[in-house]
């Protein structure tokens, strides 16, 4: 069976990961990718078993929820080391150019609307208007060498209004091109660069903040080494084809993003407080869906792990 068939078929019933002196259960949420992991306390899953069980599941699913963790910023922090075998953190985000960490850790993400205060960002103000590049399709820290492999989401507060982030299974996404797009897109190379996404929206940079942020090349098809499926890596981040006119290339690279973008390919999750949400960037692409950013305040935060060799 390929890839995509077999997804379907394993993903359409809980499923169990380890052995019989520990196993997790994750309960599907989509029928291709994304499930959520039961009775489970994140911050004391210390062992070798089953952060291995969780690993795994990560390999199947892609992304996987967890509810009602109660993480504070170290315990998050000490997760994620945990949860990669490389445990090395990602800490290059493009942000850190147009403003300093308001967390004061550029290792831990501030994934909110909120000032140093607490208050919601004004309308004009270039922090918000630097994050609105999140509501863009993309994957975390392609557009650095290595890139991102684990990102790892919590919720400190959710608004009343729907504030969800929707997610994508580039691995069905691939499976289902046809065989002319592979042959066509096979050893294909892509820079990917976070000044071009933001650039896109109208986000103007200085010379020396476009300095800092050169961008990476990256390949376009991305064999997953545990579980033997290929995905389409893109984001919004990827500037052009390497090698390619670029007016060619970027037409090749809205086509493959709708392709992978239509809806039995996407799951919305709709945020809790103490939600935590990982995702396998290798396999996945992301975006955050528009709120009343003005009105409500919405505070998360995310730690990612870099795709090193263990």
């Amino acid at each position: 069976e390929n890839g995509r068939n077999l997804s379907t078929l394993t993903l359409s019933r809980k499923h169990s990961f380890g052995n019989r002196k520990m196993s997790i259960t994750v309960k599907p949420l989509h029928p291709t990718f994304m499930g959520e992991v039961q009775d489970i306390d994140l911050r004391t899953t210390v062992d070798d078993a089953t952060l291995g069980a969780l690993r795994q599941a990560m390999d199947q699913f892609g992304v996987l929820v967890f509810r009602n963790q109660r993480f504070d910023d170290d315990e998050h922090m000490a997760f994620a080391q945990r949860m990669d075998v490389t445990g090395k953190i990602h800490a290059k985000t493009g942000s850190r150019v147009v403003s300093n960490s308001r967390l004061g850790n550029e290792a831990l993400t501030d994934i909110s609307n909120l000032d140093s205060e607490g208050n919601p960002l004004e309308t004009s103000d270039r922090r918000r208007l630097y994050g609105l590049g999140n509501r863009l399709w993309h994957t975390d820290a392609s557009f650095e060498d290595p890139p991102g492999r684990y990102s790892m989401l919590y919720a400190y507060v959710i608004p009343p209004v729907d504030a969800d982030t929707q997610f994508c299974d580039m691995r069905t996404a691939y499976e289902t091109l046809d065989q002319h797009t592979k042959d066509r897109i096979e050893g294909l190379k892509v820079h990917h660069s976070i000044a071009y996404s933001r650039q896109t929206l109208g986000f103007e940079f200085s010379e020396e903040e476009a300095a800092a942020l050169p961008g990476a090349i990256h390949p376009l098809v991305r064999e997953h080494p545990a579980v033997s499926r290929r995905s389409i890596y893109l984001a919004s981040h990827a500037s052009r084809v390497v090698d390619w006119p670029v007016p060619e290339g970027r037409l090749l690279i809205r086509e493959l993003m709708e392709h992978a973008t239509q809806p039995q390919h996407v799951f919305a999750h709709a945020w809790r407080e103490q939600d935590l949400v990982i995702w396998d960037n290798r396999a996945t692409m992301h975006r955050a869906r528009p709120f009343d950013d003005q009105t409500h305040r919405r505070e998360l935060r995310r730690v990612t792990t870099l795709d090193v060799m263990a």
